[in-house]
């Protein structure tokens, strides 16, 4: 029989501390004076009293490890408790959103989705706008060090890879997991500060810098105004455009960085590889724009610049309605968005590195077929990689299209048109954001979809965001039997 009184424990401590955050809008909306700020007062309490007395009652089974059978648990629940008490004060606030919305609302903002159903952003009061950006901001540090801490030690996606000897992402600078998650933290902060002084200086109002740059550095794609980054400058676009790129690469190769070394930030493939990709499809689309469409000017490079990155990293602003650019952008747009960045930065999505695994594997597969005498050896990094490792990698992609199909087929049968199905299947299960077409593409929302279609997304975020495979082992029975 598995304890769970340490899971309860954890959660119920987060739960605590999300409830505290909420302490931030509420004071935004007492000095906006327009009488909202009971809502966050209580939804604070509410969700700081429920935290609390889980917390206190599973306090006597609180230990210093936790079984890979707790740690799956604790990795989920984490991320189905918060989003509940998340949704509160959309359910309280002026949006008075039913609780489907409110749920999806916070499960996109903490997954830093960024998918949305509500509309009319710039009437909403401002503590209500903070609330969408501290929920993407909470949720991009804490898939980082999910990323970085858990998913490694429960094998998933072949994210083991980042755990062993002859990687070493850590390296000497991170011995212990606290001190991963309290280095990053400082990293990630840092980071934003330097965002919100960047939009001021582009021209942004300071409230506007501060949500924008929480939802930025998350890669999460929250604005405040319903054309998102269309409401704003050319200079403000290329300050998005440079921290989208920053805070898709791995945030562990920052604090070594910091540390004094800049060779594993350098010679780092993932790097390489997300540069080289935003590289070859803003280029290519760019082209396409001038010998296809005509459009030939700074603007039209700088809209296809900001949108590629922005579906590259799984941020999901808008600054154009990129439907208008053609059938073949809006192709190479939806798979853009299943490559992903890299493991443990705010992005999400496949990841460059998986990518990268499955055409060494394919390379030297390929080899042997050519020279059957031959000994091939995949290689990552100038180092071979492991069986198990490339095992997990080949299970996710299986497992991703696979649930890809299902999930579009589902949406399919809410009555849903083919392009709204299955691009909402890949902007949720992607965590990418807006989707393709009339209804929810970058000048839609979600809202018009009915509510199944609306759980079945709000499923396949969480889904997404935690990789597949840790959400899936504990609806197995020999993940209970173990």
């Amino acid at each position: 029989m598995i304890d769970l009184r340490p899971v309860g424990y954890v959660i119920g401590l987060m739960v605590l501390a999300l409830g505290s955050t909420m302490v931030l809008p509420m004071l935004v909306d007492i000095a906006e004076a327009r009488g909202h700020w009971p809502v966050f007062a209580e939804s604070a309490v509410i969700t700081m009293l429920v935290g609390g007395l889980v917390a206190l009652a599973c306090r006597n089974g609180v230990r210093e490890g936790l079984t890979i059978q707790q740690t799956f648990l604790l990795t989920t629940g984490v991320w189905v408790a918060l989003p509940i008490f998340g949704a509160i004060p959309f359910l309280l606030g002026a949006t008075e959103a039913r609780v489907v919305d409110a749920v999806f609302e916070a499960m996109s903002g903490l997954t830093t989705t960024g998918s949305t159903v509500l509309s009319g952003l710039e009437e909403l009061p401002k503590g209500l706008l903070l609330w969408r950006g501290i929920l993407q901001w909470l949720g991009g540090i804490g898939i980082i060090v999910v990323a970085m801490v858990f998913l490694p030690e429960l094998r998933v996606g072949g994210m083991q890879i980042f755990r062993t000897a002859g990687f070493d992402t850590m390296g000497k600078i991170l011995p212990r997991a606290t001190e991963i998650a309290s280095r990053i933290s400082v990293i990630y902060l840092s980071l934003t500060l330097i965002c919100v002084l960047c939009y001021l200086a582009s021209g942004m109002n300071a409230f506007d810098a501060t949500v924008h740059a929480m939802t930025t550095v998350a890669t999460g794609g929250f604005a405040n105004y319903d054309a998102s980054f269309g409401a704003f400058g050319p200079m403000t676009e290329y300050v998005a455009v440079c921290v989208m790129m920053l805070a898709a690469l791995p945030f562990v190769r920052f604090v070594q960085l910091t540390a004094g070394t800049a060779k594993p930030l350098l010679t780092d493939p993932q790097v390489r590889g997300i540069f080289v990709t935003a590289g070859v499809l803003v280029l290519g689309l760019s082209l396409w724009q001038m010998l296809q469409m005509g459009v030939a000017s700074e603007q039209a490079f700088r809209k296809v610049l900001f949108n590629t990155v922005s579906i590259l990293t799984g941020t999901g602003y808008a600054s154009t309605d990129y439907m208008a650019w053609g059938g073949l952008p809006i192709a190479v747009l939806f798979f853009t968005g299943l490559i992903g960045g890299c493991a443990g930065s705010t992005a999400c999505s496949i990841k460059i590195f998986r990518y990268q695994l499955l055409f060494a594997s394919i390379r030297a597969q390929l080899r042997r077929i050519y020279t059957p005498h031959g000994v091939f050896t995949p290689r990552y990094q100038g180092r071979p990689i492991d069986d198990d490792v490339l095992n997990s990698v080949m299970s996710f992609f299986v497992f991703f299209i696979v649930t890809l199909g299902l999930i579009s087929v589902f949406l399919g049968f809410t009555g849903l048109d083919f392009v709204t199905s299955i691009s909402g299947a890949a902007a949720a299960l992607a965590n990418i954001g807006p989707g393709l077409g009339e209804i929810i593409g970058p000048a839609g929302n979600f809202a018009p979809l009915n509510d199944t279609a609306k759980w079945v997304l709000t499923a396949a975020m969480l889904i997404g965001r935690l990789e597949l495979l840790a959400v899936y082992a504990i609806f197995t029975i020999s993940f209970w039997r173990a």
